[in-house]
């Protein structure tokens, strides 16, 4: 009953500390990350020195062998793409509450980009990865394939890390990553909290599989 869902990197508990908070304690699997103790120490030390309301928080670690936990605090409305789906019929996605969302990512990358002590790229922005706490305010979540980006670089050449369908051309099939990448992921974002569908979906008849290029013949009705 303490399950509250299964992300790429493994699954999420909710937890009590003993001072009486409730919290999302994330186990994450060796299998699926080749990260050493050394790395995966030094990925907490940036989470932690990245502060922002948009932003879920980091409260602490444990890293024992084989056993590592990440304490996030609990976000009580869990992640964005158990409500954006559910359609135009969701009592808590009236348009207020939508905007609200979109801008606080939007907040959320500008922090991550431009004002952090260290210039982020997410690399893996979708609605799984926002939080949303109790007033439905957003919160950019699991940043285990985010980047260092230097100042005096156009872009970064890496080997492509994140979700197809959300990302620039440039980084999923050349390689090149830069702030593009997560401004893209930000506009399919977008486009399915306005829409309230998935980018993706196969199992819609084949002209409707791709929203972004289905929303270009036939925009999305709103309400």
């Amino acid at each position: 009953d303490n399950l509250l869902g299964r992300g790429g990197f493994g699954p999420v508990y909710r937890g009590k500390l003993r001072d009486g908070r409730t919290v999302a304690v994330k186990r994450l699997s060796l299998e699926k990350s080749f990260q050493g103790e050394s790395e995966f120490l030094a990925e907490v030390r940036m989470i932690t020195n990245i502060q922002h309301k948009n932003l879920v928080r980091l409260l602490g670690c444990c890293s024992d062998g084989e056993q590592r936990l990440l304490v996030y605090e609990y976000m009580k409305n869990r992640s964005l793409d158990l409500i954006v789906y559910v359609g135009n019929n969701n009592q808590f996605m009236d348009w207020n509450t939508r905007f609200q969302i979109i801008l606080g990512i939007a907040r959320g990358l500008e922090y991550l980009h431009e004002e952090s002590p260290l210039r982020i790229v997410h690399r893996d922005m979708k609605a799984s990865n926002v939080l949303l706490d109790d007033k439905f305010q957003p919160r950019i979540s699991d940043f285990r394939l985010a980047r260092f980006f230097p100042e005096d670089q156009a872009y970064l050449s890496t080997t492509f890390a994140g979700t197809l369908g959300y990302t620039t051309l440039e980084y999923a099939i050349r390689g090149e990553l830069s702030e593009k990448a997560d401004i893209y992921s930000f506009g399919v974002l977008l486009l399915e909290i306005i829409c309230c569908r998935k980018n993706t979906n196969l199992n819609l008849p084949t002209e409707q599989q791709y929203h972004p290029e289905y929303i270009s013949v036939f925009p999305c009705l709103i309400l």
